[in-house]
C-alpha cells in the first residue's frame, strides 16, 4: 500500500495520520477505489483481442508499448450489471506480484487521499460486492469509496 504519515496537532495533542492514496473511479454508478500503489498508468480504451476457452470477464489481451497485457472487464468480475462502454471508459493499468494487467471501468474520477482512521473494514457496511473482492470502505467528503482487492480481481489472494 501506498502510504503517507504526517503530523497533525490536535489542541493539546500530536498524533500521527496514516493515508493512503487512491484511484477512486467508477462501476455501474457506485464508486470504487484501489490503492495507488498497484496503479501504473490510466489509458482510454485501446483495441483488445479476445481469447477463446478464458473466463467470462476476462475479456483478452491488448498491446501497450509491445507488451501484450491481460484484461479483466471489472464489472463482470465482480457480478456487477453490464454497461456499455462510452468516451468516459478507461483501462487502469495494475501491477501487484510482477504481474501487470488491465481493468476496465466505466470512468476515473479523481486520486485521493484518506485518513486510515477513517476507512471501515468490509464486514461493516453491505455492498452489491463480495467481501473477497472488498478491503474495506473508504469515508471521503461525505461518500463511500469501496476498496478493492487488486490480489484478488487478479486471483492471486
Amino acid at each position: 500500500m501506498s502510504e503517507n504519515r504526517s503530523l497533525a496537532k490536535n489542541s493539546d495533542e500530536t498524533r500521527v495520520r496514516e493515508e493512503i492514496q487512491l484511484v477512486v473511479f467508477k462501476l455501474a454508478m457506485e464508486e470504487y477505489a484501489i490503492d495507488i500503489g498497484h496503479v501504473s498508468e490510466i489509458r482510454k480504451m485501446l483495441a483488445i483481442t479476445r481469447v477463446p476457452k478464458t473466463p467470462e470477464y476476462y475479456l483478452g489481451v491488448m498491446n501497450l508499448r509491445g507488451s501484450v497485457l491481460p484484461v479483466i472487464d471489472l464489472k463482470k468480475r465482480l457480478s456487477l450489471p453490464s454497461t456499455a462502454k462510452t468516451e468516459d471508459s478507461r483501462i487502469i493499468i495494475l501491477s501487484v506480484d510482477d504481474i501487470s494487467f488491465g481493468v476496465t471501468v466505466d470512468a476515473v474520477s479523481e486520486v485521493s487521499i484518506i485518513d486510515k482512521a477513517d476507512i471501515e473494514p468490509p464486514s461493516s457496511i453491505d455492498t452489491n460486492v463480495e467481501n473477497r473482492f472488498v478491503v474495506g470502505v473508504g469515508k471521503h467528503n461525505n461518500r463511500l469509496l469501496i476498496m478493492l482487492s487488486v490480489k484478488e480481481i487478479v486471483g492471486l489472494a
